[in-house]
């Protein structure tokens, strides 16, 4: 996977169905470890540097970049001396007419022949090889841009898929907290209903609302483990791991950094935009290997040994050529070969153009979604406090006989939903926060100061 195609694979990531991104390779990892008893402890920090261990979609992304020293070796050869080494020895009967030499016994042998040299073959003047050689070097400097990519790609998907879980772990809590009010709630109305003070129906919504928690406990816990099964899949962890999470991940507010300076850094650091541009690199030297395809080529060919009957009455010989290659007709195939070259290059220049509207956008849609997710927290903590408030007057006003439970059974999901809307929010503020430093190519070295609010 090249880097361009970095920021398209996460948004695809985070938007999926389970059952659609399983077979993702960045949500896939090389499992590393034995199940332990003990519960692994495993912060933010951890979580990443296990997933740039073990993390598929990395480690395929390195062997891309292997195969592109592969080429580049290849590529070199064309443009080094070939030198090798023969040792022989035969015993040969010829015909000498076959030679143009008539005679009247013309079979001369049988006869020894010992021949043993060195050949060397340099080429001189190769500019298709040279530029080949040149379009290879283009391509593995985007392979290793590629690699830091998908490391920031890693980064991002590990703690996208830490906060997933911190909020399901939230969302635990807080449906245990409602479950237990819940049963609070309904113990306070069987005790009002045996003295009398308010009718059967009150119990009966009271138990309503208990099983409603009851249920929402259940679905957040299941939630909860499938998090953490998806969560350890990623980073390397034996599945059967049991794992405790450390960082909570609090809200932690990140001042909004500019936006032009932020543009600015974007396009000098991030790697899908740097290997974008080694691409353009490698398209322009191929387009001028297939133009130097028509031009003469000069090799140089020499071999120097010792040839006779046996080894002691071996001579030493040489032979030294240089050869010149002038292309006159290959059927089209240069022609075709530039055709398709100039094609692939005037491909990269629009891939590098849009790549480079993309990142501003991405650029400022973070720097939006940061803003606006902090706002989001804001209120969705005095909501929060209000609905807990809300509660509280709905339960003295129960106990007090002024009302029944009917407002307290709202006042209850108004604070269920304001919990969930606040536990959302902290997800959404933090995701931005790793999502800004993404787009600004420094997830792997600023994510985890980004997600305690520290510049």
């Amino acid at each position: 996977m090249t880097g361009m195609a970095a920021v398209a694979v996460l948004t695809a990531l985070l938007a999926q169905e389970p059952q659609q991104n399983a077979s993702n390779p960045f949500l896939g990892s090389i499992t590393k470890g034995a199940v332990t008893a003990e519960p692994l402890t495993l912060s933010a920090a951890d979580a990443v540097k296990r997933a740039l261990d073990t993390n598929l979609g990395l480690l395929l992304q390195e062997e891309s970049e292997t195969t592109a020293h592969g080429a580049h070796w290849r590529a070199l050869a064309d443009l080094l001396p070939n030198v090798s080494a023969i040792m022989r020895e035969s015993r040969q009967v010829i015909n000498l007419e076959a030679y143009g030499f008539p005679a009247p016994d013309p079979i001369v042998g049988p006869f020894n022949v010992f021949d043993t040299r060195v050949a060397v073959s340099q080429p001189v003047i190769d500019l298709a090889a040279l530029n080949e050689k040149r379009a290879a070097d283009a391509r593995e400097k985007a392979a290793k841009y590629g690699v830091r990519s998908a490391r920031d790609l890693v980064v991002l998907v590990a703690v996208n898929l830490y906060l997933e879980t911190v909020t399901a772990a939230s969302r635990v809590e807080a449906a245990h907290a409602q479950e237990q009010t819940a049963q609070t709630l309904l113990t306070q109305a069987q005790d009002l209903k045996t003295s009398g003070l308010v009718a059967g129906i009150d119990v009966l919504r009271a138990q309503v609302q208990a099983q409603t928690q009851r249920q929402r406990v259940i679905a957040a816990e299941n939630a909860y483990e499938k998090a953490k099964l998806q969560l350890k899949r990623a980073i390397g962890v034996p599945v059967a791991q049991a794992i405790t999470l450390t960082d909570r991940m609090p809200y932690a507010p990140l001042p909004t950094p500019a936006v032009e300076p932020t543009l600015t850094q974007a396009l000098q650091q991030r790697a899908d935009y740097l290997e974008a541009k080694s691409r353009v690199d490698a398209a322009e030297a191929a387009r001028k290997a297939a133009m130097a395809a028509l031009l003469p080529t000069l090799r140089l060919d020499g071999d120097w040994g010792a040839i006779g009957q046996t080894v002691a009455t071996a001579a030493n010989t040489y032979t030294f050529a240089a050869t010149v290659r002038v292309p006159i007709f290959d059927g089209g195939r240069t022609t075709a070969r530039r055709i398709e070259s100039e094609s692939a290059l005037r491909q990269r220049r629009a891939e590098l153009d849009e790549l480079g509207a993309r990142i501003e956008y991405e650029v400022r849609a973070a720097l939006l979604d940061l803003n606006a997710a902090d706002q989001q927290v804001q209120a969705a903590q005095t909501n929060r406090d209000l609905a807990t408030q809300q509660l509280q007057q709905a339960r003295d006003r129960f106990a007090a006989g002024v009302a029944d439970n009917l407002e307290l059974t709202q006042a209850q999901e108004a604070v269920a939903t304001a919990s969930d809307s606040y536990i959302a929010a902290l997800y959404t503020h933090n995701l931005a926060k790793a999502s800004l430093a993404r787009a600004m190519g420094i997830a792997e070295s600023a994510v985890t100061t980004y997600l305690g609010g520290r510049q």
